[in-house]
């Protein structure tokens, strides 16, 4: 229960939206605990080595802090040594080919060629990630991207990607190649959307951070067609990174403008700011219209709620937010 509005949002985001701060410093320990297990995987001669200068690299929304309860899963790319292996760019991403003294990785390969195949590297993971600590249950994800580790210790899972980092270009740029699923390999590189929501973060008065949390809760909520999460992020960034916006400290007061946007933009491309994976709406037009449609009724609903509080009907004014957010946005107690 709150009895201001700003009491609510606070209450809101603190009780059901962002990470419990005790579990999410335990998941931080629990990550690192896991790769450390990893780099113990037995040196049987079978498995793959690991980069020399890192063993992973964290990825995903609990990386970027964007992530919202529960906590479900935690992602983790595995750093491999590419042992003089070379890249040939292929329709919709790469093919890995093997030199001879590579010998753990020929033995990953299609049969009678060097070419690595990334189901079969997810395969051997799978295999070794039985020797962590705890272990409960790994399985291969659906899109055979990743391997999902359960413990017994945790609600979380982990999703393993094995990766390699490519070698720097002309301008010292690399990025890595992950599974795509088929036994090939795309590309992808998580330091630059890390760096780029710290960065728009940074740049704004209201925690951007936070933005992403409570509009991620609001299309978790199935209230209209739900948009993937990494899509609403990029979306988010962009409104944000524009030098026509100034934001204010309060997060209902920037909410509207935040549904007018997804009204606008839903209908839009929207440009995988890695440059790699394209068009990032691969929403259906019946889906962008569901979207479009609820985030115009929020818009009206929100500007209700702005114009109430401004009015001092802060009742009033948190029965519109839980029009917009549902039961377990808190209620108003005198």
């Amino acid at each position: 229960m709150a009895t201001t509005v700003n009491n609510a949002f606070n209450t809101f985001m603190k009780d059901i939206v962002r990470l419990d701060n005790e579990r999410n410093i335990l998941a931080k320990k629990s990550k690192n605990n896991l790769v450390k297990e990893i780099e113990k995987f037995p040196n049987d001669g079978k498995f793959l080595e690991y980069y020399t200068d890192y063993t992973s690299i964290d990825y995903g929304s609990f990386s970027r802090k964007t992530k919202i309860r529960p906590l479900d899963d935690i992602d983790i790319m595995i750093v491999l040594h590419a042992q003089g292996n070379w890249r040939e760019e292929i329709l919709g991403g790469y093919r890995i080919r093997v030199p001879q003294e590579a010998s753990k990785q020929l033995a990953l390969c299609n049969p009678g060629t060097n070419v690595l195949n990334s189901i079969k590297v997810i395969n051997k993971f799978k295999e070794y990630l039985a020797n962590v600590h705890s272990y409960k249950k790994a399985d291969i994800k659906r899109n055979q991207e990743a391997v999902t580790l359960e413990l017994n210790s945790y609600e979380w899972v982990y999703d393993i990607v094995p990766c390699f980092q490519t070698a720097p270009d002309n301008f010292g740029t690399t990025f890595f190649l992950i599974p795509d699923g088929s036994g090939n390999w795309k590309p992808t590189d998580p330091r630059i959307d890390k760096n780029r929501t710290l960065n728009i973060n940074g740049k704004q008065q209201i925690s951007v951070l936070d933005i992403i949390r409570i509009m991620k809760y609001w299309t978790k909520r199935r209230t209209a067609s739900t948009m993937g999460s990494y899509f609403l992020e990029c979306m988010i960034l962009n409104y944000y990174d524009s030098a026509d916006v100034n934001s204010s400290t309060y997060i209902d007061v920037e909410l509207p403008n935040l549904f007018a946007y997804v009204y606008h933009q839903i209908h839009k491309s929207l440009s995988d700011p890695k440059g790699f994976q394209g068009d990032l709406n691969t929403l259906n037009f019946s889906e962008r219209n569901s979207i479009q449609e609820r985030a115009k009724l929020d818009y009206n609903l929100s500007k209700e709620a702005i114009d109430f509080e401004t009015n001092g009907k802060q009742k009033e004014s948190i029965e519109k937010w839980r029009e917009i957010f549902g039961y377990e946005f808190p209620t108003f107690t005198t």
